[in-house]
């Protein structure tokens, strides 16, 4: 990234705009590569199909789109064999698995502009490849991870280089503790203007840089200094961008600063920006009144204030930028500093154009991503934007860099749960959450990152927000819930989420979440819960969970049955008699069970029978103890009195009480319930051989388009239950107290649909 691209410092936009058609495409095309590309079982290699010829653009931006979800391969780069067909001029790889062979696919074309980024399955034939491919290459970087120069120089010696690219520009070579002698070699990079170094030794091998009289921007960050080094640098005459700035502070002190910042500045008059952060060159700060030659003769000179007495040449010439992060004795936070734009921790202004200039280093972008917890933990942030647009780079450009994570996902929470969160738009508010997964599923076993991770998802609509990566997160939570034994926040928070994403979502949702075993790992928490004798919210958002899983979901609610969940029901309910919360979400999640046909003859058990027979006189949490006990009886009853297997409680007794029960509930009752569809409730209306079943299904009913008529009689109406009850009032079998039920119904669809049309039609405009 260039010096003026780094102080970008732009406002990132709420985006409520929707994505491009051109985006929309290349995102299906790469989840979907049959569309554009055939695969040959043969070689296993992709190609284009033969009337695919896709231009330079949407080739880069199928290689940008591809990256955003997988890791390039071989494969992939294989699709680009082809040079009359596709096309590329710049060839941008990040945490790729590319090898040397996939690498000379994409060179073959020549590119312009090269970078390498945590490459790391390439060698040292990577030069020769792009040597040999460097006609018109302008800029190559490699960045950390990719590991492609040699450590003996011996074997380049005799040619005097190691890349041959005779119109490089810019070079970036960003590898911890590699000798800059064995890397340059750089007669053939005559023309290069830019040249980035970071972290590389320069023990020895100055000379290997003395011909470089074109540069213009050199990059030093975290190279050891020695006096050569320094009085190379000064004779770079044509130099306007320096950076000798350390992320560790104690390899930045030099024995005299002062005298080391002054030589450099006055010798580099062109200058414009320069970087010495992390170390002691800004001086002191004691404060200091110098002189300053205005003109040609003594007279001329007059008294300047500057707190760096290694700037004071610049007073009257500030430079665009200089960055002053970490540096000793607080240099950032003093008044009288010849520059336009800073980069410190003074305020928020500096920590924000710190991050975006070391954006590319993580050890100095977590101290700074720290800063900027603190500053959205306890103060007012003017620039809310700006941050959110930072640490979504910070974090996607680092996903492996735990502490970035950390910090990241720590000042998100307070971002999205400020006084901005409602200008967050749909486009935005996707790629908060997607990295928060990325950073979550790259340190699963982080406490710290899941603890942030969830609170932050927690500030979202779940799980409407997060339907688009609705099964990694899924599969996320359930690894932090797997461990019985990490009885901490993150089980908490984790099992919290997973209960709400199994809710008001569809039932291939909860099929997927059943599939990933959830099932297992609640009945493993309720386990451990019980051998403890310990009733938390843990084992009761426990239950919950599969009472929403089992919704109208007949295979999660086998794997309850399999998974010995009934010895679980009738543990809880002897240990933990009187929890109220815990025995309606057990009875909820029975009543699921007894609506698949298939599974009520396991339930068809004397022991299990006279629990549900005793709980129909319950009074627990109103009436949904009794409502739930009473379903899970009149479900068994409608299969028949043949299907009635026990001799104890009789079904005649059973129906008895189950009848008083329903008469015994209050119509208006609130209810703490949700359907989705009344399919099974409609079922019994056709059990005309056992009218309690249909006494109970038509209570339900009633009660529910009676104190919610908005949201279920409509439900109602469309799956066909105002036909069914006008069958069943002229039917000889239901007894009266039934019908009168079902004509409240039904009235109160009418009642309901007659609002509806009588209602005026909404009008968007604006008053006047």
């Amino acid at each position: 990234m260039s010096y003026e691209q780094k102080l970008c410092l732009y406002d990132a936009s709420y985006d409520s705009y929707p994505d491009s058609l051109f985006d929309l495409c290349m995102d299906y095309i790469v989840v979907n590569l049959n569309t554009i590309t055939n695969f040959d079982p043969e070689t296993r290699w992709r190609r284009f199909k033969d009337d695919v010829i896709l231009p330079s653009e949407i080739c880069e931006k199928f290689i940008r789109s591809y990256q955003k979800k997988y890791r390039i391969n071989d494969n992939i780069a294989n699709m680009f064999r082809d040079k009359f067909r596709t096309r590329l001029s710049t060839v941008k790889l990040r945490n790729s698995r590319i090898t040397d062979e996939g690498l000379r696919c994409l060179m073959e074309h020549k590119p312009y502009e090269v970078e390498l980024n945590q490459c790391e399955y390439l060698s040292q034939s990577s030069l020769e490849i792009i040597s040999n491919n460097s006609q018109n290459l302008l800029s190559l970087k490699f960045g950390p991870l990719t590991y492609v120069f040699p450590q003996d120089e011996g074997i380049y010696r005799q040619r005097g280089y190691i890349i041959y690219a005779p119109n490089l520009k810019r070079l970036t070579i960003q590898r911890r503790g590699l000798a800059i002698f064995p890397l340059l070699l750089l007669k053939p990079l005559q023309h290069l203007t830019h040249l980035d170094l970071s972290e590389c030794t320069s023990a020895g091998s100055i000379w290997a840089l003395t011909d470089m009289n074109n540069l213009r921007y050199l990059v030093l960050h975290a190279v050891p200094w020695t006096k050569d080094l320094i009085d190379w640098i000064s004779g770079m005459r044509h130099l306007r961008h320096l950076d000798i700035s350390q992320s560790n502070e104690r390899h930045g002190k030099y024995f005299t600063p002062n005298e080391v910042l002054t030589q450099l500045v006055e010798s580099l008059q062109l200058l414009e920006s320069l970087d010495i952060s992390g170390t002691n060159l800004a001086g002191t700060g004691a404060a200091a009144v110098s002189t300053v030659n205005q003109g040609t003769s003594d007279s001329m000179e007059c008294e300047v204030r500057c707190d760096i007495p290694g700037l004071v040449s610049r007073v009257n010439h500030p430079l665009e930028f200089l960055g002053l992060y970490g540096t000793h004795h607080g240099a950032c936070k003093r008044h009288d500093i010849p520059a336009k734009v800073i980069t410190g921790d003074a305020n928020e202004e500096q920590i924000l154009t710190a991050a975006r200039a070391y954006m590319e280093r993580p050890a100095m972008l977590t101290r700074v991503l720290n800063d900027l917890y603190y500053l959205f933990r306890y103060e007012n942030n003017a620039y809310v934007g700006r941050a959110l647009n930072v640490v979504l780079d910070a974090m996607d450009q680092h996903v492996m860099e735990k502490h970035i994570q950390i910090s990241g996902s720590a000042t998100l929470f307070y971002i999205v749960k400020g006084k901005e969160k409602d200008r967050i738009g749909i486009k935005l508010k996707k790629r908060i959450i997607t990295a928060l997964l990325d950073g979550m599923e790259a340190h699963l076993g982080d406490d710290t990152m899941m603890r942030n991770g969830c609170l932050t998802l927690c500030q979202f609509k779940i799980p409407t927000d997060v339907l688009f990566e609705y099964e990694r997160v899924v599969q996320i939570l359930l690894n932090g819930v797997a461990d019985v034994n990490q009885e901490g926040f993150v089980q908490r928070i984790a099992i919290y989420l997973l209960n709400s994403l199994a809710c008001q979502v569809d039932g291939k949702q909860k099929t997927f979440l059943g599939n990933q075993g959830a099932i297992g790992k609640m009945l493993n928490l309720i386990s451990d819960r019980l051998e403890r004798r310990i009733c938390d919210d843990v084992l009761e958002v426990a239950w919950s969970t599969m009472w929403n899983v089992t919704d109208e979901t007949p295979q999660n609610c086998q794997r309850f049955l399999e998974n010995r969940g009934m010895e679980y029901f009738l543990a809880c309910l002897k240990i933990f008699p009187d929890k109220e919360e815990l025995l309606r979400n057990m009875m909820g999640l029975l009543g699921n069970v007894a609506e698949v046909a298939l599974l009520r003859p396991q339930l068809m058990n004397k022991l299990f029978l006279s629990v549900f027979y005793e709980l129909l006189d319950s009074c627990s949490d109103g009436i949904e103890v009794s409502y739930n006990a009473a379903g899970v009886l009149a479900h068994m009853a409608s299969d028949g009195p043949r299907a009635w297997t026990v001799a104890e409680p009789a079904r005649e007794m059973v129906l008895q009480r189950v009848a008083a029960a329903v008469e015994r509930w209050d119509l208006r009752a609130e209810r703490n319930i949700n359907y989705r569809s009344f399919e099974p409730i409609l079922s019994l209306l056709h059990a005309h051989h056992t009218p309690q079943c249909q006494h109970w299904a038509v209570w339900a009913l009633a009660n529910l388009t009676t104190v919610y008529p908005d949201k279920y009689c409509t439900l109602v109406e469309t799956e066909g239950g105002l036909r069914l009850l006008n069958e069943l009032l002229h039917h000889p079998r239901p007894y009266e107290p039934i019908k009168k039920l079902a004509y409240i119904v039904i009235n109160n669809c009418a009642r309901y649909a007659a609002r509806d049309t009588n209602s005026p039609m909404y009008s968007a405009s604006p008053d006047n």
